[in-house]
């Protein structure tokens, strides 16, 4: 199981590499770019995949070498950990190809996955599981915003929602996804790798939303960069909660 929470962390910037070269059709970028919304980040935003990527690897070479392949906890989470691996990896191709609401599935199957990993490890991240948790953290906490846009962009694309007034239902995602975001940071107990990769992706909104033509672009905007203050604010209060009772 090891091996193949390897053989997963190395196959994403594989797939991710032959997706950007066009290998499975039209890039990330420019599906995006045919499905304007307003939870859309700024481009920059999703250049965190390289870092993601990178600990992922790191990781995942380090749980399978050494004392740690003796470390229950670390056995117990490589499972879920290659299957979200996994999960990210199918899901480049197939959004190349169009497929959007299998990708919504796969990305928010993704999130349980990981989500659930750094939830195991936040409990319990010591005895030299740091770099597990940093990794898994930073993974779960880009997913629980991607997550959102990509349902956005495939509401969008199936014109389930309207596509001229998408202020109203755009503000019922936000909702969702903040509450989201606040329960896992609090049962993660205010996990500061957690909160600076939403905080990255909701800043990278803000400044998208602020100069985009879509009509509530602004308000959007405001929205992502409040749900990132309230996010900050209560890292900090359970940070300082568990410095307190520690």
């Amino acid at each position: 199981m090891r091996l193949l929470v390897l053989l997963c962390a190395i196959a994403m910037p594989v797939v991710a590499w032959l997706s950007q070269t066009g290998a499975f059709g039209p890039d990330q970028a420019e599906i995006s770019n045919r499905y304007p919304t307003l939870l859309v980040a700024a481009g920059y935003a999703f250049s965190v995949w390289g870092l993601i990527f990178l600990l992922d690897l790191v990781y995942a070479v380090w749980q399978a070498t050494g004392d740690r392949r003796q470390d229950p906890l670390l056995a117990r989470i490589a499972p879920v950990a290659a299957v979200g691996f996994a999960l990210t990896a199918i899901w480049m191709p197939l959004f190349s190809a169009g497929m959007f609401w299998t990708c919504v599935i796969v990305i928010f199957a993704a999130l349980a996955a990981l989500a659930w990993c750094a939830l195991q490890l936040s409990v319990d991240a010591g005895r030299g599981r740091l770099l597990a948790w940093i990794a898994l953290s930073l993974h779960a906490g880009w997913l629980s915003l991607a997550a959102f846009l990509n349902l956005a962009q495939t509401l969008v694309a199936h014109e389930v929602l309207s596509s001229s007034r998408m202020l109203g239902w755009s503000l019922a995602l936000w909702a969702v996804a903040a509450a989201l975001l606040l329960a896992l940071n609090a049962r993660m107990r205010g996990n500061p790798v957690y909160t600076a990769v939403a905080l990255w992706g909701l800043f990278a909104v803000w400044i998208k939303q602020t100069d985009w033509p879509l009509a509530g672009s602004t308000t959007s905007a405001w929205v992502a960069l409040a749900i990132g203050a309230a996010l900050l604010l209560q890292t900090a209060v359970l940070r300082l909660r568990q410095r307190r009772l520690g």
